[in-house]
């Protein structure tokens, strides 16, 4: 499936068939320390009041990424940008989101090959810090059909890479976490359960300190904490709040309510007293459970009633769209495959559920089950098929709309799907992992 030496050959805009021989027998290694991340979607925020507004460009740790096509084949392009990376970048850590691909694609930095990727819908984030350096530095990418196309959904119109861009992290900082502001043990009071993944990406051991505050739908600051931790060098540790956060059952997350409440969660870093990064959440109160093969959420069975719905070419229309199908009843949206960050937040703010589903869609000889008689029982698959569920999972696991997991469109079952299975169920502990085609097997809590 590696095509690394025609993809830097295409990168250099030759598009020479020599070049894709010596590709083929000449794979170029990837640096180590970088590729590929799974990590929920963030922005850091170096001012309080920028994370607040959202002010993505404030602080220059932000820019956009919008390449332009440098060559053209009849089955492969080449688009590219040539970004400027400041000083300061280099002495942290340097990712780069992208979306709106609309096919496979590989990616190369300064003639370096970061990654390949299959799945041409799910958004996607890249560390690039091994790859880049300040000043000038070539980012390209070559656009071409999926080894496994039959596997991707038709991607949505939207502009291509909009919402794409690059940011910058300091070596201390938060690497990734988990939210949900939940019912305690006696179901009287909410307790947020929040862990947050703290990284320290120098050589040697260092202290990080690591907060957050929490304000009711109303506006009230009702808990504030933080914590200092030594984190050897190189690695990652996890800090785990979890408080009382009283009057929850006053301000329940359901949908059907005309203006859902939701809590602003702002997790930080601290160092030598000043804050170094913030990052803005919000999140509902509640919890769904499957319990005795019934979708549950405090106490009470949920009754879906859907809408196959993919988000529009954008936030506007998405939104008066989404308006409209709750206007109709629908509560429940089951989209083809992960949507873009803004789609789960509009969900959230206007109380719709959302069963979210992995790029997997390859209903072709779906009944044949021999073994690589569909995509779904074929082993060569498997990384394909748990790479697509992984991304799913973390782009969306911290939304309080988001109700159930599905594995993929229909596509038949087999070896990927039972593995694809087994790992959504090792990381989600509550909500239901379901899949239409499982056809009364063991890989469906539904």
């Amino acid at each position: 499936m590696k095509r690394t030496i025609l993809t830097a050959a295409l990168a250099a805009c030759t598009l020479s068939a020599a070049a894709q021989i010596m590709e083929e027998r000449n794979p170029v290694p990837m640096a180590a320390g970088g590729g590929r991340v799974y990590r929920t979607e963030v922005v850091p925020y170096d001012a309080r009041h920028d994370a607040e507004a959202r002010n993505r460009e404030a602080g220059g740790y932000w820019m956009a990424f919008k390449p332009e096509v440098a060559a053209a084949g009849d089955a492969i392009s080449v688009v590219g940008q040539t970004v400027d990376i400041p000083y300061v970048w280099t002495d942290g850590d340097v990712y780069l989101h992208l979306e709106n691909t609309r096919s496979a694609y590989t990616l190369w930095v300064n003639d370096q090959l970061v990654a390949e990727v299959e799945d041409s819908a799910t958004p996607a984030e890249f560390c690039l810090t091994p790859y880049i350096r300040q000043g000038k530095n070539s980012l390209k990418l070559i656009l071409r059909n999926a080894a496994a196309e039959q596997l991707n959904a038709i991607p949505a119109k939207r502009k291509p890479f909009e919402n794409s861009y690059l940011y910058y992290q300091n070596k201390r900082a938060i690497g990734d976490f988990e939210i949900a502001l939940v019912p305690d043990s006696t179901r009287r009071f909410g307790i947020l359960d929040l862990a947050i993944v703290v990284r320290n990406a120098y050589n040697y051991e260092e202290p990080v300190t690591v907060g957050y505050d929490i304000y009711s739908p109303q506006g009230k600051l009702l808990d504030f904490n933080m914590t200092e931790i030594t984190i050897p060098g190189r690695s990652t540790d996890t800090v785990r709040f979890s408080p009382f956060i009283y009057h929850t059952y006053e301000n329940k997350w359901e949908a059907g309510s005309k203006t859902p409440p939701l809590y602003k969660v702002m997790l930080f870093t601290r160092r030598n007293g000043v804050y170094k990064e913030y990052m803005p959440l919000k999140i509902g109160f509640g919890k769904t459970e499957l319990v005795d093969g019934r979708i549950m959420r405090l106490g009470k069975e949920l009754k879906p009633v859907k809408a196959e719905y993919n988000a529009a070419a954008d936030r506007k229309t998405t939104l008066a769209e989404l308006k409209a199908l709750k206007a109709k009843g629908k509560n429940t949206i089951c989209p083809d495959y992960p949507q873009p960050a803004w789609f789960y937040s509009l969900c959230d703010e206007l109380g719709l559920y959302v069963i979210d589903r992995a790029n997997i869609n390859a209903p072709e000889r779906s009944g044949d089950r021999t073994v690589g008689g569909t995509p779904s029982n074929d082993p060569k698959l498997v990384g394909d098929y748990l790479e697509r569920v992984k991304a799913m999972y973390y782009r969306s696991r911290n939304f309080t709309c988001v109700i159930a997991y599905e594995l993929g469109g229909p596509s038949g079952n087999g070896y990927n799907m039972y593995k694809a299975y087994q790992w959504l169920k090792s990381v989600e502990k509550s909500r239901p992992v379901i899949y239409a085609d499982a056809d009364g097997e063991w890989n469906s809590d539904l």
